[in-house]
């Protein structure tokens, strides 16, 4: 056998309960809950897996906080506030943490349905079925009703007004370019 063969028939030792969590964490950010979920068939007890997940907190190596961060990262370009909010709380986060998280997304959720609209379809619907078709893809995707209803209404037009029910064109024009609006009647 070669050498090459040799090391790579060789079994490497089991890894400690501490370096399969070290191993997930490398990997991505996990919540504490799932982080033991995925460790408690190895842990010999309860007690020694709650050992090392304090451990890991104490070294700054798990935290919630950075799990719902990434988990917003990951998840906002093509998911909305309502399905976020879920995931983070069937994580069994914080409250105060999930609410956090979904405010900051709260103020860009037209803009990312807009842009997930583009994506998936490209041009506004031609029938009333095409219409439900891309509003139930996007209320599925845990967009809001009214979101969803102002992307699919003004499918056409780029910019949004977070503020205003109808989405407007933003214009460029200067205001003495403006017609003379002509004697009121």
């Amino acid at each position: 056998m070669s050498e090459l063969t040799e090391t790579a028939t060789r079994k490497r030792p089991p890894l400690s309960l501490k370096g399969r969590a070290l191993r997930y964490l490398a990997r991505r950010e996990h919540s504490r809950l799932e982080l033991s979920r995925k460790l408690a068939a190895h842990a010999e007890s309860r007690e020694q897996l709650g050992r090392v997940l304090d451990e890991l907190e104490a070294a700054g190596l798990l935290s919630n906080q950075r799990f719902a961060e990434s988990l917003v990262h990951r998840k906002a370009e093509r998911f909305g506030t309502a399905l976020i909010r879920h995931e983070l709380r069937s994580h069994r986060l914080d409250a105060d943490l999930v609410e956090e998280k979904v405010a900051e997304l709260g103020s860009s959720e037209t803009a990312r349905a807009h842009a997930l609209w583009l994506r998936r379809f490209g041009h506004p619907p031609e029938s009333p079925q095409e219409r439900a078709r891309q509003m139930r893809f996007l209320v599925a995707r845990g967009f809001r009703s009214d979101v969803v209803r102002r992307v699919v209404a003004g499918a056409g037009q780029p910019d949004f007004d977070e503020t205003d029910e109808v989405p407007i064109r933003h214009s460029h024009v200067e205001p003495d370019e403006l017609p003379d609006p002509g004697p009121d009647d």
